[in-house]
C-alpha cells in the first residue's frame, strides 16, 4: 500500500465500465470526469445533486437522474480510454467553481474558495506547504513530542521549511492511537477519503471506514515517504519541559525504554501527544483484587484466549461497540456493563469493504477521490451542528434541545425501534432519554444489536459496587462471576499533556497553572510557556462535523506561521498575551454552553472535573481555518 498510487489508464470494455458505474458514487464522479476531460458540459443543471448533506443516497438524486449521470459518465469514460482529450489548463479555482456550484447547487463565497482549493488539492498538490525556508537561521530547532498522526505532520512541514527537528516517540513505531488500539473491530468513525492527509490522498482505500491496520500502514506509509521516519527517536518518553528564560529555550528531560535518562534543548516544542492516549480504568472498590486476567481496550492483551470463557466488558463506548460484536461469538458468556446508553447514527457501510465497481473507478478516474473527498468534507462542514445548538424557548423536558436536534431524537429512535422491535427488555436499556449529541454519537451497521441480542450476552445496567476476585458485584448484590475483565472505559482526555512536568517561564508549572481546567488560546499557545505549541489541545476536538486531521493541519499550519515569524524577525521566542488567551476563551465557554454538549447534564468526556466543556470546539470547520491561517504578532509578546 502507498499514499502516492497514480491512477491508471482505462483499458476495459464496454460491459466492464457498466458495471462499474453501478457501484459510482454519482455527486463526484461527473465533476471528476469534467476536470478530466475538460468537457465541464457534463455538469448539467438538470443532473446536478438536489441535496449536499450527509448521509443522502447519491446526494438525492432521483432514480431517473442516476440513470442520466451513469449514461453521460460512461460516454465520458470512453472519451478517457480511447484517447480523446485535448482538456486545456486552467486555473484551479475556476475549476473549483464551476464544480462546487453544481456539487452544491450554491456559488462558493470568495470566503470558501481558498479553503476549498485547498482540500480539493489534485495529486502532486499541496496547497498548505509552507512557502518559507529557514534557510541558515543559527539556533531555530524543534522537538516534537509523539509521532502520530500530528506529530508526523508537524514532522513533514518542519522538514519541507528546512527547520531542524526531532520527533520523540514512546513507543516503538509511528502511528499513535493506531499504533497503541489493537483490540479486535478497531477501525475509524470518518470516512477513509477525509481521514487522511489532503497532501497524501490515497485512491485505493480497502474500507469506506478504515480498520486499525490499514491506518498503521498509511501513517508508516506517509512517514516514510515523506522521509522524517529517520528524524524519530522510538522507545523515548518525555518526562518533563523546562523553559529558559534566559537562553529562551527548552530543556527536555528524555527517558528511554530502558530507563536510561537525557537532556537535550530545542528552542521550540510541538506537543502531539493527543487527547485521547492514556488508558482510563475506573474507580471500583476492589478492582486488583480480582483473581483472573484484566486489561483496557487501549491495551489488549492478546495473550488471553478467550475462547469459552466467561467475559465481563465494563462499557459501552466507541471501542466497546466495535470489540463485543468481534467477541461474543467466541465467549462463552458475555455480561456487558453500561453507564449510559449511546445514540447511535446507522451507517449500513460502516464495515463493508470498497464496492468493486468503485474502487475500479477511484484507480482510473483522475480528480475522482479528491472530488468524493471535497464531498465527504463539504457535507460535513457543519453535520450536525446546527442540530446541536440550544433553542432557548424549546420545551422537551431534557430529552432535546431544539426542534432540529428532536427530529434527530426521533430518526435515530425510529432506527433503535426498528433493530431491537424483536426484544423490548433491550430496546428499554438501550434508548437514551438524553438529547442527541450531549454525548459522542457511535457508528454501526447492526453488528451491536445484533451482539446485544445473542443468547450468550447480557447487557447489565444496574451499577457497580465492587469487583472482588470471583466477579463482578452490582449495586443490587448480584455476583457475576467472570474469568476476564476487559475495560472500555475511556481515556484521560481532560489532563492534557499528562504524565509530563511542563515547566515555563518564572518557574510556572503548566499542570498548576491549568489546575484540571486546561485552556489555550486556538487550543495551541498558553501564556508564561513561550514558543510551546500543542496539537489537538483544550477546545479542538469535534463533535458532529468534520475530521480531526483537517484540524491538525490547521494547527500545523498556525504553528509553522509562528516559526516563520520568529525566523523572518531574528525573535528568539513568543508568548501568548493572556487578555488575548482570555478573551479568546470566554467566546469559546460562552458558545460551548449553547450546544448540547454543554447545556446536558448527561456525564460525558467531553466536560472536565469542573464540568466544564474542556475538550469541543463549538462552530464551525471555516471559522477555525480562518483563525488559524496566519498567526497575528500582536497576540504575542516576543522575547
Amino acid at each position: 500500500m502507498t499514499t502516492s498510487r497514480a491512477t491508471e489508464p482505462i483499458t476495459a470494455n464496454d460491459e466492464a465500465i457498466r458495471g462499474a458505474l453501478n457501484d459510482a458514487f454519482l455527486p463526484a464522479l461527473l465533476p471528476a470526469l469534467a476536470q478530466a476531460t475538460g468537457d465541464f458540459a457534463l455538469l448539467r443543471h438538470d443532473l446536478r445533486p438536489p441535496a449536499a448533506a450527509p448521509g443522502m443516497v447519491q446526494g438525492g438524486m432521483s432514480e431517473e437522474q442516476q440513470s442520466a449521470v451513469r449514461d453521460v459518465a460512461f460516454d465520458a469514460l470512453k472519451v478517457l480510454r480511447d484517447g480523446g482529450v485535448n482538456a486545456k489548463q486552467r486555473p484551479i479555482e475556476d475549476d473549483v467553481r464551476r464544480i462546487f456550484k453544481w456539487m452544491t447547487s450554491s456559488p462558493a463565497s470568495d470566503d470558501y474558495i481558498p479553503l476549498l482549493v485547498e482540500e480539493a488539492a489534485t495529486a502532486g498538490q499541496d496547497p498548505r506547504a509552507p512557502t518559507w525556508h529557514a534557510g541558515d537561521e543559527p539556533g531555530l530547532s524543534v522537538a516534537i513530542i509523539g509521532a502520530g498522526m500530528s506529530g508526523i505532520l508537524a514532522g513533514i512541514r518542519l522538514k519541507q521549511a528546512g527547520v531542524p527537528f526531532v520527533i520523540l516517540e514512546k513507543n516503538a513505531d509511528v502511528g499513535g492511537t493506531w499504533f497503541e488500539n489493537t483490540y479486535p473491530g478497531a477501525r475509524v468513525d470518518v470516512q477513509s477519503a477525509f481521514y487522511s492527509y489532503s497532501f497524501a490522498q490515497k485512491i485505493d482505500w480497502p474500507n469506506s471506514f478504515s480498520t486499525q491496520d490499514v491506518l498503521l500502514d498509511y501513517f508508516r506509509d506517509c512517514a516514510e515517504e515523506q522521509g522524517i521516519r529517520e528524524q524519530i527517536r522510538f522507545n523515548t518518553e518525555v518526562a518533563s519541559a523546562t523553559f529558559d528564560e534566559d537562553a529562551c529555550t527548552w530543556s527536555l528531560r528524555l527517558r528511554s525504554s530502558a530507563g536510561v535518562e537525557e537532556v537535550i534543548e530545542a528552542q521550540a516544542v510541538i506537543s502531539a501527544v493527543g487527547q485521547l492516549n492514556r488508558p482510563k480504568l475506573p474507580d471500583i472498590a476492589g478492582r486488583e483484587t480480582f483473581s483472573g486476567p484484566s486489561f483496557h481496550s487501549a491495551q489488549w492483551d492478546h495473550s488471553i484466549d478467550l475462547a469459552g470463557k466467561r467475559v465481563a466488558v465494563i462499557g459501552t463506548g466507541a471501542s466497546a461497540v466495535q470489540f463485543v460484536p468481534e467477541i461474543a461469538e467466541q465467549v462463552a458468556e458475555l455480561k456487558v456493563f453500561q453507564r449510559t446508553p449511546a445514540w447511535f447514527v446507522p451507517v449500513p457501510n460502516y464495515r463493508d469493504a470498497t464496492p468493486a465497481g468503485l474502487e475500479w473507478l477511484f484507480l482510473h478516474v483522475p480528480h475522482f477521490m479528491h472530488w468524493y473527498r471535497f464531498w465527504v468534507f463539504w457535507t460535513s462542514t457543519e453535520g450536525l451542528l446546527p442540530a446541536s445548538i440550544v433553542d432557548e424557548d424549546w420545551q422537551s423536558e431534557g430529552s432535546s434541545i431544539s426542534a432540529a436536534n428532536d427530529q434527530v431524537r426521533q430518526l435515530f429512535t425510529m432506527a433503535l425501534n426498528a433493530q431491537y422491535e424483536d426484544r423490548p427488555d433491550v430496546l428499554e436499556k438501550v434508548l437514551p432519554t438524553y438529547p442527541p449529541a450531549a454525548k459522542r454519537f457511535l457508528l454501526d451497521n447492526g453488528t451491536w444489536p445484533a451482539a446485544l441480542k445473542r443468547d450468550n450476552v447480557e447487557l447489565i445496567t444496574d451499577g457497580i459496587k465492587q469487583i472482588t476476585r470471583d466477579g463482578v458485584v452490582t449495586e443490587d448484590g448480584r455476583l457475576i462471576g467472570t474469568d476476564v475483565i476487559i475495560y472500555g472505559t475511556g481515556f484521560h482526555a481532560s489532563q492534557f499533556l499528562m504524565p509530563m512536568d511542563i515547566v515555563g517561564r518564572d518557574g510556572i508549572v503548566l499542570k498548576e497553572q491549568w489546575a484540571g481546567d486546561a485552556r489555550a488560546y486556538l487550543g495551541i499557545t498558553v501564556p508564561n510557556f513561550p514558543n510551546l505549541f500543542m496539537l489537538y489541545g483544550p477546545n479542538t476536538n469535534i463533535v458532529v462535523n468534520g475530521s480531526i486531521i483537517f484540524f491538525s493541519e490547521c494547527e500545523v499550519q498556525y504553528v509553522m506561521g509562528c516559526l516563520r515569524m520568529l525566523v523572518k524577525d531574528g525573535r528568539r521566542a513568543m508568548d501568548c498575551k493572556q487578555v488575548v488567551h482570555d478573551a479568546y476563551n470566554e467566546r469559546i465557554d460562552e458558545a460551548n454552553l449553547q450546544r448540547v454538549w454543554g447545556a446536558s447534564d448527561v456525564n460525558s468526556w467531553y466536560k472536565n472535573e469542573f464540568g466544564r466543556v474542556s475538550q469541543n470546539w463549538p462552530f464551525n470547520l471555516i471559522d477555525y481555518w480562518k483563525q488559524t491561517r496566519e498567526p497575528d504578532p500582536s497576540d504575542y509578546v516576543f522575547l
